[in-house]
């Protein structure tokens, strides 16, 4: 089976936002993908919660939330669903839901259409994608950590050597200096 073309062209890496030391997306990020809306994906996953343990999905915290409104790629996101409501109220009722990579890949049991399955293997594709590329940038924080070590104690060993001469050269200046030339005494 291949992916939908749209689904292809969609860049999901900057739906993925680090919350609790977690790579999640938003229960509306996650309802745009799906094409549902949000309040009919959070009803799925309601009537099955048994499936979704904490480490799987939580509900942003107060703290959290605010972030996230004041971060500038969530914003707009929150923006437009409070545009877009038919609540005359506005807005959300409640802070949004973050799924881990788990939770969405337990809404594939969950959610069963053609586009929930191709959604959920081109979020998987980026989840993973995401893990190698943290996976690489730490191997090479190590590689540049190891450099910086080796050319510090290089540099040691040459600061020591100027500071040396530097203080030889001291040292001659202040010895008694003998007189060239006619001295008449």
């Amino acid at each position: 089976m291949s992916l939908n073309p749209t689904l292809r062209t969609i860049h999901l890496a900057p739906l993925v936002q680090r919350i609790r030391h977690e790579n999640v997306i938003l229960d509306s990020d996650l309802a745009d993908l799906y094409g549902v809306p949000a309040k009919v994906l959070n009803q799925a996953v309601k009537r099955n919660i048994e499936r979704f343990p904490d480490d799987f999905m939580f509900r942003l915290t107060e703290e959290e939330f605010t972030a996230l409104r004041k971060s500038s790629k969530a914003d707009t996101v929150l923006r437009s669903q409070i545009v877009t409501t038919k609540d005359p109220r506005g807005g959300r009722r409640s802070h949004p839901y973050a799924f881990t990579e788990q939770g969405v890949a337990m809404l594939s049991s969950v959610l069963r259409s053609p586009r929930a399955v191709e959604v959920n293997i081109a979020i998987m594709r980026t989840f993973v994608q995401l893990r190698r590329l943290m996976d690489s940038n730490r191997d090479l924080a190590a590689r540049i950590e190891a450099m910086e070590q080796k050319y510090d104690e290089q540099f040691a060993t040459v600061f020591a050597a100027i500071h040396q001469l530097i203080a030889e050269d001291e040292a001659t200046k202040a010895e008694p200096r003998r007189h060239i030339g006619f001295h008449a005494d």
